[in-house]
């Protein structure tokens, strides 16, 4: 047997003995879910567990864990893994033992997930120090479900830096596969987001009388239905463009016209500079439109996530690392995903690659979609996870090229 199935024997047997301790760590996780930039109950207990493991855990960014891992020669190169922590506004439907005991919180996006199981990673690299050179940077991210989000917040406190990590990995769940397959795309794979907020103004009245009145609905219905024209006349049909608005408030009556109407939606693309165009596009058209009809209209644009972009050769080595343990069979190609994730913002910074956990049971069952009340994982996924991300930093770290030597004990100089 070679020195590589050697340890990639050693990691899968480490994940399968910890599995039923991953598995355990989810529970309390998903039973005890906390909302964006408030998880302090998460992070000590994500501080806890690494200490445990013998790490030095460091607060960032409030409520973000960062640990090092070290094994031979610490400071030729590093790579950073990637987990995120906070839970979302749902009231958990899933009757079972680990049902959320906050009331209106739930782990509906599978971050629970993704703690523990980078907690098991954290668990089996300890124990092969002696297994790798370099440094693995384990980041336990808050917020990333609110902006600015974490990622941005962490970034600018200095997380990529002392040490300078050659790459960033990360995984999120995917209920449409089952628990055994992982799905990864080279290049952009998912969109930026921006909230836009509109509102339109005009005089109200008796709906019985309209013309003494200037009607924001109407105004506020043309607007709609044209704003739609810089996704289909102004973007390029082979750049993926997305538009929604999905809450009008027009708080009239049967017989009353409101003076104003408040549009909320969201905007989407895989292109930073078509995003900012189409920004323009779409402030000139709700004022002009407005202002034809004898209105006025206010845009408000909050810039969220960047896009998603997977680094090629990186994910490349980690196609080829995830087929060596799972076999090829259970490795596929995602199509591109206009949802956001601010580990985008990782991507925009560093060689990034973002992949996806099945999670669904072979049976069926578990295939709720993220964001819903009765989302759910298989056990089995708690045993992948850990494990394949643990392998995948292995042979990443085999495959990175050198960096100069950083004193590893900087981090936590930057982190205080």
């Amino acid at each position: 047997m070679s020195s590589a199935e050697s340890v990639l024997q050693k990691v899968k047997s480490l994940a399968a003995a910890a599995a039923a301790d991953t598995v355990a760590l989810r529970e309390h996780l998903h039973a005890h879910p906390e909302l964006s930039f408030a998880e302090h109950n998460t992070a000590a207990f994500v501080t806890e567990q690494l200490r445990q493991m013998g790490l030095d855990p460091q607060l960032m960014a409030t409520t973000g864990v960062v640990a090092l891992i070290e094994g031979r020669n610490p400071g030729i190169r590093t790579v950073a893994l990637r987990a995120d922590m906070d839970a979302l506004p749902i009231q958990e439907q899933n009757e079972v033992p680990y049902k959320s005991t906050n009331p209106g919180v739930m782990h509906a996006c599978g971050h629970d997930v993704h703690t523990s199981s980078l907690l098991g990673t954290a668990r089996i690299l300890s124990q092969l120090r002696d297994e790798f050179e370099g440094t693995v940077k384990l980041i336990f991210q808050p917020g990333e479900e609110l902006l600015p989000g974490g990622a941005s917040l962490m970034i600018k406190e200095g997380v990529l830096e002392n040490p300078k990590p050659a790459s960033v990995l990360g995984q999120h769940v995917f209920p449409m596969l089952p628990a055994g397959k992982v799905g990864l795309r080279p290049g952009r794979y998912m969109a930026s987001t921006d909230e836009l907020y509109l509102t339109v103004r005009g005089k109200g009245g008796h709906g019985a009388m309209p013309e003494q009145n200037l009607d924001p609905v109407l105004v506020a219905a043309h607007v709609i239905v044209a704003a739609q024209q810089i996704v289909s006349r102004r973007a390029s049909p082979k750049l993926p463009s997305v538009l929604s608005f999905g809450k009008v408030i027009a708080n009239g009556a049967t017989n009353v016209i409101p003076n104003e109407v408040h549009i909320e939606g969201t905007f989407r693309t895989l292109n930073e500079e078509w995003r900012k165009e189409a920004h323009g596009h779409l402030r000139r058209l709700v004022e002009g439109l407005a202002e034809s009809m004898g209105a006025t209209a206010e845009l408000e644009i909050r810039h969220g996530y960047p896009y998603l972009e997977n680094e090629p050769e990186l994910t490349a080595r980690t196609r080829a690392a995830a087929e060596a343990y799972l076999g090829p069979e259970n490795v596929i190609e995602l199509d591109q995903w206009m949802a956001a994730e601010d580990f985008a913002y990782y991507s925009q910074a560093a060689d990034a690659c973002f992949y996806r956990l099945g999670t669904r049971s072979l049976d069926g069952r578990n295939a709720s979609s993220v964001h819903t009340p009765t989302f759910d994982v298989d056990p089995k996924a708690l045993e992948v996870g850990p494990g394949l991300m643990a392998w995948l930093t292995l042979q990443e770290l085999a495959a990175a090229p050198a960096q100069p030597a950083q004193p590893a004990a900087a981090v936590a100089e930057s982190h205080l």
